[in-house]
This record gives C-alpha cells, sequence and structure tokens, in this order.
C-alpha cells in the first residue's frame, strides 16, 4: 500500500506535543502537512486518536470529506473542505490530550487515509468504526505519532 508523507512543524514523530495543543492547554489542533497523495483519492480523512486511554481508543479529532488536493492545514483550523464528527469528548472537532496526572506519557496517533470512495460512518461514530469503515476504502495512509503527559 501506498505512503503518504504525514508531519507537523510543531513537534516531531514520537516527540512530545506542546501544551497549547493539550486540552487544558490552547486547545488548538496542531498544524500539519502531507504530501504523495494518489491521484485516485477521492477524499482523505483525518483520525487523531489515543490507544493507551484504556480498552478502546480514545478519539481526539475526527475528520472527513477533506480535498485530495489539499496539502496542509494549519494550526487551529480545520481541513479544506473537512466535516468535523464528534470526538470522545462528545464535542465537534479538536479536543486536546488530557491524559490523567502522574500517568506516563500517553500517544497520539494522527492518521491520514486516502479513499478510493467516500466514507460512510454512524452519526457518532467510535474509532473502531471509523477503522471498520476504512479499511475497505484506503488505498495510501501516513502516520506520525506525538506524546504528551501531565
Amino acid at each position: 500500500m501506498a505512503g503518504i508523507m504525514l508531519r507537523s512543524t510543531a513537534f516531531t514523530d514520537h516527540d512530545l506535543l506542546p501544551g497549547r495543543f493539550a486540552r487544558d492547554g490552547g486547545n488548538v489542533s496542531p498544524p500539519l502537512q502531507w504530501a504523495d497523495v494518489p491521484d485516485s483519492a477521492e477524499e482523505l480523512v483525518l483520525l487523531v486518536e489515543d490507544p493507551d486511554a484504556g480498552r478502546e481508543p480514545f478519539l481526539h479529532w475526527l475528520v472527513t470529506g477533506i480535498s485530495p488536493d489539499s496539502g496542509e492545514v494549519p494550526e487551529g483550523s480545520t481541513p479544506p473542505g473537512g466535516q468535523e464528527w464528534p470526538n470522545s469528548f462528545g464535542e465537534r472537532g479538536w479536543s486536546g490530550p488530557q491524559p490523567p496526572r502522574g500517568e506516563e506519557a500517553h500517544r497520539y496517533f494522527f492518521r491520514l487515509y486516502a479513499l478510493d470512495r467516500p466514507l460512510e460512518l454512524p452519526e457518532t461514530p467510535q474509532a473502531a468504526d471509523v477503522h471498520r469503515a476504512i479499511e475497505e476504502r484506503e488505498i495510501a495512509s501516513g502516520t506520525t505519532v506525538g506524546t504528551y503527559f501531565r
């Protein structure tokens, strides 16, 4: 499967996320840049989740319908053409990291998927619903990981 280059100018892969992106900091979404999206992509989907939050991954941001021609999203913005969905806090859009105080750093996986057809999701999808829906549509993906602790 093809790979999308996904990165942020605010943190490096597997590095600490700056506090302004945390829920109890500025709670703004980090800037992201991507390249190498296949020409056949119909839409991009951005999924940000914390697999260290419990039995199920905690969904921090889900955006569907992102334009395949876009190449970035600025800090604090919605990706071009994107529709934001409810996250695990029950809010639409970005809700930053807020792991319990004193725990080891949690990992926050930023995943960008290129799909060959639009995604169909339930009204309030969980991370597992998104992964299931993406399985048959994914033609490329890219991942970068940030960490955070309090």
